[in-house]
């Protein structure tokens, strides 16, 4: 596999901490900005909704640029929002900078995945893309507990003070590490291409499965800290570990998923789903006991994030040859899934139905995108399967040998 993946990752890794640690330290954010905890959950929707808005807007309007470019280009405006993010003096503003920093999210994930498709080759595609999106996860492991602990210790505006120094280290690996990959076809020609992708009803429920799949996972992520310590009695440092072990898990299920996908997708679609619904009910049982809970929190990471590279290699086999738009846009479902899981979790704890309602929420949303990865089963036996993409150009310069998200 090409080092320059190593790059993409360090990317992945900030962009990872950024989006996740906000969950960690949403307590300390909440008592410093004078809100409750529901509302404190904006934090963590405002960036999901910048991530919505921009992966498509980004991708456009950066169509004729080198994917290279782009890459530099997404990864300086993250740096740029986690810094305001750090200086915000209101909650209100907090969510309008978290909104900004979401902006170049999906168009960096979109541009880099097609960059680590193309530079792996045939038939390593989706391992490619699992071990950028490795940084992602691996985010998970070290960065969101260390970026939480450091907010314990020294208030959440630390935590976003050195993401934006992990922003600055992503831009200067991806500049110097990443080969250039040349401009696409300028013009409206191109524009019109990536937006032709959008007529098969595939792609529209492939964005939709992971709108509902993953947005049971984030009702409860979203509010896991509090759980942790409410009801299953850890210690803030516990919960520092207990994030850890769901960092664990996501990488284990990101691993997993990216070789299910080169050989089964639609399989291991299935085998995600349901296991997201089955885990999330039983966390409703096994939250009030340490251990048990400790058990279902890293399965949680697991099947959860198992679903990322599944689906990103399902909606590129979709996408025909334009597929730069269409990963933007899958990172927008994700979003989207992140909005409405912390949304709809804070809902019905501002309700008094209790921390353990968003397990239920998440049961229930996971339930609706197993029936739609029913509907897409049926409808790719009744349509003629779109092309896989050809690889774009190769890189212009050797990479570095040898030849993780």
């Amino acid at each position: 596999m090409p080092f320059a993946l190593v790059a993409l990752a360090v990317g992945a890794f900030g962009i990872g901490t950024a989006e996740f640690v906000m969950m960690g330290v949403l307590p300390q954010a909440a008592a410093e900005l004078g809100v409750s905890i529901p509302t404190a959950g904006n934090l963590i929707s405002g960036y999901a909704l910048g991530v919505v808005v921009g992966a498509p807007a980004l991708t456009l309007l950066g169509a004729r640029l080198s994917r290279k470019t782009m890459l530099v280009l997404t990864m300086s405006m993250f740096t740029a929002g986690n810094a305001l993010f750090a200086l915000a003096p209101s909650a209100g503003v907090g969510v309008f900078f978290r909104f900004l920093t979401g902006l170049p999210h999906g168009a960096f994930f979109g541009a880099g995945a097609v960059v680590a498709a193309t530079m792996a080759g045939p038939g390593n595609r989706a391992k490619a893309v699992s071990m950028m999106f490795m940084g992602l996860t691996l985010a998970n492991v070290v960065g969101v507990p260390l970026g939480t602990l450091l907010g314990q210790q020294f208030g959440w505006r630390a935590t976003f003070a050195v993401v934006a120094v992990i922003g600055m280290a992503g831009v200067a690996a991806i500049a110097r590490l990443v080969p250039d990959q040349g401009r696409p076809v300028a013009g409206q020609s191109a524009v019109l291409e990536q937006l032709a992708a959008f007529r098969s009803p595939q792609v529209w429920l492939a964005l939709a499965i992971v709108t509902f799949g993953l947005g049971g996972t984030f009702a409860v992520l979203s509010y896991l800290t509090p759980i942790l310590t409410d009801v299953s009695g850890y210690s803030p440092t516990g919960v520092t570990v207990l994030l850890a072990l769901a960092g664990l898990g996501m990488t284990a299920g990101n691993f997993l998923g990216g070789r299910i996908a080169d050989k089964a997708v639609m399989p291991g679609v299935y085998a995600a789903l349901v296991g997201v619904a089955a885990v999330l009910g039983l966390f409703t049982f096994t939250s009030g006991n340490k251990v048990a809970a400790a058990v279902t929190v890293f399965a949680i990471g697991a099947v959860g994030f198992m679903v990322a590279p599944i689906m990103q290699a399902l909606v590129m086999d979709k996408a025909g040859g334009a597929p730069s738009l269409v990963s933007a846009a899958l990172q927008s479902a994700f979003n989207i899934a992140n909005s409405i899981g912390a949304y709809a979790g804070g809902l019905v704890i501002a309700h008094g139905l209790g921390l353990l309602a968003p397990n239920l929420v998440g049961v229930a949303l996971a339930a609706i995108g197993i029936a739609l990865a029913a509907t897409l089963g049926t409808v790719d036996r009744k349509r003629p399967e779109v092309a896989r993409p050809e690889p774009v150009p190769a890189p212009v310069r050797p990479l570095p040998q040898p030849v993780p998200a």
